[in-house]
């Protein structure tokens, strides 16, 4: 089956259509998406199904409805795995689905598939993944090294906005408590330093390190002696518990009867309800190498049935039995990677648009008549923007 998969965002590309491919299928990674580039990827590779997912660029309100045509016009189902739930479902996931009306919504909480069919729309839950291509352990990384690592961006504003959610409890019990007592914490993520005034003391700038690429977060995993991993519910893993507990990391998380479900508790990661109970793990975990050796073992044990892998076999036997796609379309093959980007970059010199770009000056800066990049493109308006890829010429 061939699949074209809506999305440019590191943290989606490299975990589902690794999976889908393993399992025998095509998928297309469109890479930015426009309104004529859907087009083409369906004329040129005739998808039996169009996947999207997540909250990125690939989002947009003016995105949307391109989605929405492209796949009605071309016949084709069209399937969202929304994992913004159920932070974001009110402001963001619904009035996606009101736009972009895909056939099938996966989504990672639980209780919320439920809510979908009431409203009429066809849902089924799938949990995050994790894809050993992406997260595996590494011999350790002195740049990345830490005696307790966050690999995480802090969300100031909405944990403003939102105290009552449980990732403000799991963010106060875990993270809180150390900062408190003076016990460092090594943040990779946006915006740490931010969050001074939530927390009553700032965080030491020594201790805050910034962005970090999503492929290198593995190394922070492999190198650090316990790694903190937030919990935005109390009945849905978070990514990152299977990003790192596939990284070979020892985990310290809330403790949630999501994670219950599926891991023990001093086996497969460390656990704590409380700032008090942080703490005493904390100080307990870093004395002793042995037992976090053996904890992190069994956690790579344990994550192995959460990849990628059979996240696509579940996904893909759903859509079955639910009628969006029939067993024949979905036949396995070989299994293939495209990114459309890729094949652009063989074929024509391209240009990325920067945020201000204008198709004029585009022009002027590559001494092309404005006419002749509207036609290569197949634009109907002079109108860009920030993201999208314009090819230039032939090459």
């Amino acid at each position: 089956m061939k699949i074209l998969f809506l999305e440019s965002h590191p943290m989606w590309i490299y975990g589902l259509p690794n999976g889908l491919k393993e399992i025998g299928h095509t998928v297309i990674i469109s890479g930015p998406v426009s309104k004529e580039n859907i087009l083409d990827m369906i004329s040129k590779y005739k998808p039996d199904l169009i996947l999207s997912m997540g909250w990125t660029p690939e989002h947009s309100r003016e995105k949307q409805p391109w989605i929405r045509d492209a796949a009605r016009s071309a016949n084709i189902p069209l399937v969202y795995w929304s994992t913004e739930d159920p932070l974001h479902t009110k402001n963001f996931t619904l009035p996606l689905i009101i736009t972009m009306q895909p056939d099938f919504v996966f989504t990672v909480t639980p209780s919320l598939f439920e809510t979908y069919e009431k409203l009429g729309i066809k849902a089924a839950h799938l949990d995050f993944g994790y894809h050993p291509v992406v997260h595996y352990n590494t011999e350790p990384y002195s740049k990345y090294s830490a005696n307790i690592a966050v690999v995480a961006n802090a969300y100031p504003e909405f944990l403003e906005k939102n105290p009552d959610v449980f990732r403000s409890e799991s963010f106060k019990n875990l993270i809180l408590p150390l900062v408190k007592e003076n016990i460092r914490v090594d943040f990779w993520g946006k915006h740490w330093e931010r969050l001074g005034d939530q927390l009553g003391v700032p965080i030491p700038s020594d201790w805050i390190h910034g962005y970090l690429n999503y492929k290198k977060a593995r190394k922070v995993y492999s190198s650090s002696k316990i790694v903190i991993g937030l919990q935005n519910c109390t009945d849905q893993l978070s990514q990152r518990t299977f990003e790192v507990l596939g990284s070979g990391g020892c985990l310290l998380t809330s403790d949630t009867e999501a994670v219950r479900e599926k891991f023990v508790s001093g086996r497969d990661l460390i656990v704590s309800s409380s700032p008090k109970e942080t703490i005493e793990k904390i100080k307990y975990y870093l004395k002793n190498l042995k037992q976090r050796e053996i904890i992190r073992r069994n956690g790579m044990t344990a994550i192995k049935p959460h990849s990628y892998y059979y996240r696509a076999k579940e996904m893909i036997n759903v859509l079955i039995d639910r009628g969006i796609i029939s067993a024949q379309s979905a036949s396995e093959g070989k299994g293939e990677l495209i990114n459309y980007t890729d094949v652009l970059e063989k074929k024509y010199n391209l240009h990325y648009v920067n945020l201000g770009d204008t198709l004029g000056q585009i022009s002027v800066k590559y001494e092309i008549p404005l006419k002749k990049i509207m036609k290569i493109n197949k634009f109907t308006s002079d109108r860009i923007y920030a993201g999208q890829i314009i090819k230039i010429s032939k090459k």
